[in-house]
């Protein structure tokens, strides 16, 4: 085999994120080889080697930003994988947009050393809606590994899972459409990365 064809079957090897039994079941790539789609800040947000990477090293953040989808989801099921160096970050789902690359609304939360596995009011006036991590994500996260995270939000049905294990669920019919975002957390230096993000749309019931 040509060193080409090779080169090209690895590069589109970083790429597949979608198996045969996910894609049976519905699931799509939510990112792939670059950030169309989505708007954030150029300065925090790259794809390199299939992985989405979001950093503020060396850049001042004077609030919490966040990498956007353009389009909005109801119904769903989003599996990824995700690792943390420091700090805080997060999945806002069936979120509002606010100018400046700002959401509201509820995030599956991600924290290096706490809250992980959470359900989150990001600007909003709950706060913390499910601990998600006193002995339940705090069991199962591998802290400066790769972790897996499902969020599935069927109609006012929302559970959060963390390698597998489940860690937040909530009933909460506030919101059932918006934004999907990921956060950079105002504070010190961090740096997120997320591979193999999905997503499966649901239809609602009647």
């Amino acid at each position: 085999m040509k060193r080409a064809t090779l080169l090209l079957l690895a590069c589109t090897s970083l790429f597949a994120q979608v198996d045969k039994a996910e894609k049976k079941e519905g699931f799509k790539p939510v990112l792939n080889k670059s950030l169309k789609g989505w708007k954030g800040d150029s300065r925090l947000w790259k794809i390199e080697k299939g992985v989405l990477i979001g950093s503020t090293d060396g850049v001042k953040i004077s609030k919490n930003t966040f990498l956007i989808s353009e389009r909005e989801y109801g119904d769903f099921v989003l599996r990824a994988e995700f690792k943390l160096r420091n700090h805080n970050s997060g999945i806002q789902f069936r979120s509002t947009e606010m100018p400046e690359y700002v959401v509201q609304g509820l995030q599956a939360d991600i924290a290096y050393d706490n809250w992980t596995g959470s359900i989150y009011d990001e600007k909003g006036k709950r706060g913390v809606i499910v601990n998600g991590w006193k002995g339940k994500g705090e069991k199962f996260y591998k802290k400066d590994e790769w972790n897996q995270i499902e969020l599935s939000a069927i109609g006012e049905n929302i559970v959060i899972k963390i390698n597998g294990q489940v860690t937040s669920e909530l009933k909460d019919s506030s919101k059932l459409a918006g934004v999907l975002a990921i956060q950079l957390h105002q504070g010190p230096d961090m740096k997120v990365e997320f591979r193999n993000l999905r997503l499966k749309e649901v239809k609602p019931t009647k």
